[in-house]
């Protein structure tokens, strides 16, 4: 049986690495999904890949207030309810030292990262908590649990939305809105193809994958496995935690 069939899911973020492997995921199990992405082109592409009128689209900055209650009223009026929601839209932003970031950079990866974390927990929470509960999954980071260097202002987005994580958690816990993150390491990616060439372009000698225990990078699918499970009735007690897909990393 499909884990997730007929329930609906959001997916921010969607036409990025990990998000469109979560979109694949979903929908083979039986979800219907709107993807959201600042991207028109690729987030209409992406949802061409699907046949039917399972999957739907919304083209938005989701840092933009008005996007995710656009997106949420275009949701309910195609699939009728919203139940799940990955709120994974991020972005790396430059890399450098912290006095070397301008101001307007590190306001962007905040607005990208954090802002519309809070925008769509706002927006969620209402929404599912009507309808009897629902499971908000929010990409953070390994990131997020350490200091990375020349990653300043990423490290501390994903630092601020495992605190809006904690206490989305606490406030949904009594209306079934579960609220947990997932916590990634290195990923085949865009993203960390920038990363990974800044570093190279820094002087990097050693292959990044040997300091993985597991020996490489994880596969976005294999992020998706775990929003999958955060997503669906198999953890309905499971709220307010990260989860770590590190291949060993943090251990």
């Amino acid at each position: 049986m499909k884990r997730i069939q007929g329930l609906t899911a959001v997916i921010t973020g969607a036409a990025g690495g990990i998000g469109s492997a979560a979109a694949r995921r979903f929908a083979a199990e039986g979800a219907n999904i709107m993807l959201v992405d600042r991207d028109k082109a690729a987030v209409k592409g992406l949802s061409g890949e699907f046949p039917g009128d399972q999957v739907a689209y919304f083209a938005g900055d989701v840092a933009d207030e008005q996007t995710m209650p656009a997106c949420l009223a275009q949701s309910l009026d195609r699939f009728g309810r919203v139940d799940i929601a990955l709120l994974n839209a991020g972005i790396e932003g430059d890399l450098g030292r912290i006095e070397d970031m301008p101001v307007a950079m590190f306001d962007r990866v905040m607005a990208v990262n954090v802002r519309s974390v809070w925008l769509g927990l706002a927006a969620l929470m209402p929404v599912m908590r009507e309808s009897g509960g629902g499971s908000i999954v929010i990409t953070s980071s390994v990131a997020g649990l350490r200091g990375s260097a020349n990653l300043a202002a990423y490290s501390a987005s994903k630092h601020a939305v495992l605190g809006l994580m904690r206490s989305a958690a606490l406030e949904g816990a009594g209306h079934r809105v579960r609220v947990n993150a997932v916590n990634p390491a290195q990923t085949q990616t865009r993203m960390m193809e920038a990363i990974d060439s800044f570093l190279v372009a820094a002087g990097r000698t050693d292959d990044p994958a040997s300091r993985i225990p597991i020996g490489r990078y994880a596969d976005p699918s294999e992020v998706a496995a775990i929003m999958l499970f955060l997503a669906s009735e198999e953890s309905r007690f499971c709220t307010g935690a990260t989860y770590l897909v590190d291949g060993g990393s943090m251990t």
